[in-house]
């Protein structure tokens, strides 16, 4: 049995409703999985995981939430070589950038997507849902 992380912050619900049907994935196929916020995880935890599952809205400019997922993220940017991770979140405005760049982030360093990321504009709706128990099957 795969342990999976998601790990996520979200300001508005959403990321968090996204960030529960991967949890719901991910336990159907069979993973031992832990759900926790930003403000629960860091870099020491990473090798505890086989997977994790990074959720993030948009802020800003594009850009990861500043005050408490980024400084997370970026702390666990150092162990994500050969990790198995998946990424998702939601958007208000924009056309998906910040994902983008979130990807390119952890491609560059050494991080192994399990599958396409999931983002969605403002509430996930049937479709996000699924894609992102279809994530966690696929972390899991």
């Amino acid at each position: 049995m795969s342990k999976v992380a998601v790990v996520y912050w979200s300001g508005t619900g959403n990321t968090e409703q996204m960030a529960q049907k991967v949890e719901e994935g991910a336990k159907a196929a069979g993973a031992e999985v832990t759900l926790l916020t930003s403000a629960e995880f860091g870099a020491d935890a990473m090798d505890q995981y086989d997977a994790v599952a990074f959720g993030c809205p948009s802020m800003g400019a594009e850009q990861l939430e500043e005050s408490e997922f980024e400084p997370m993220f970026s702390a666990c940017e150092g162990k994500l070589k050969g990790k198995k991770i998946a990424l998702f979140g939601s958007y208000g405005w924009g056309d998906g950038e910040w994902m983008r760049t979130w990807e390119e982030t952890c491609m560059a360093d050494g991080a192994v997507l399990a599958c396409d990321s999931v983002i969605c504009n403002e509430a996930p709706d049937e479709e996000a849902q699924e894609a992102c128990v279809k994530l966690g099957e696929a972390l899991a």
